[in-house]
Parts: C-alpha cells; structure tokens; sequence
C-alpha cells in the first residue's frame, strides 16, 4: 500500500509537498514545524512593529512541533510508537539543545526511535526547530 497523507489537524504545507507518505509499510513525514493548525502563528515567537523576529520560546515550539508529528502520525493510521527515526533541525543548537533535549525525553520516554539533531543556520519561516521522521506502520489486511 503506497499513498500521499494530507493531515487536517496539522498546519498546511508552505510548498508543494504532502505531510507525509507512505510507501508500503514505511511512513516518510515531510519536515514538520512547530506553527499552529489554527492559525498558522509560532508559540513563542515576538515580533517588532516591523515584523522581525525578535525572541521566540524553544520549550513552545518544541511542544506544538511533537504535537504536530502526532497529528500527521494519526492522519496516517501511525502512532507515536511507530516513530523509528527521527531527524532535529535546530537553528541554535548551543542556545537550544538542552531545553529540546529535555522535551524531547519526556515526549520519547518510552518510543525510542534513532535520533540525528543537527544544528543549521535558518529554516524557511520564523522557526526554530522542525522534525523529518520514519515511522514503520503495520499492514492494514
């Protein structure tokens, strides 16, 4: 069974891309950020009269963004358990990790995928941090 996943609990794609796939028993999310479905906005994130981003909440996007992958999860027929590997992208890894790293334990306590956290210098809206995940999901028939 192979098919593409539009998940309406989760926000919409900023480009021409699917939230995820699956391809036989393998579920291959696209990146998943941490905006909100509702309204598009980043918990966590000020910004001036100008629009610039000024400070934005790690821990809050951390958050939305794991409760994001469930949403697609589910869309998919997956559940959090399914996950079996997981890619970080964090945009200040030195000011960053150790809150994510401390979220991350308590939304991976007992799934524990193969984790890859990478530091990079910007992601392509006002985020701090976005998921690439693998998940295996069992068989329908």
């Amino acid at each position: 069974m192979s098919g593409i996943v539009h998940a309406a609990a989760a926000p919409g794609a900023v480009g021409a891309y699917p939230h995820a796939r699956r391809v036989g028993n393998l579920l291959f999310l696209s990146g998943v950020g941490p905006r909100r479905p509702r309204d598009n906005g980043v918990p966590g994130n000020v910004f001036d009269a100008d629009g610039r981003l000024l400070s934005y909440d790690i821990e809050a996007q951390c958050r939305q963004v794991f409760a994001n992958v469930q949403a697609v999860l589910e869309a998919s027929g997956a559940r959090w358990q399914d996950l079996v590997d997981v890619t970080v992208f964090l945009t200040d890894m030195q000011r960053d990790f150790a809150t994510y790293n401390r979220v991350y334990a308590e939304y991976f306590s007992d799934a524990q995928p193969c984790r890859t956290t990478l530091g990079i210098s910007a992601l392509p809206t006002p985020i701090a941090i976005e998921l690439k995940c693998i998940a295996v999901v069992a068989d329908p028939s």
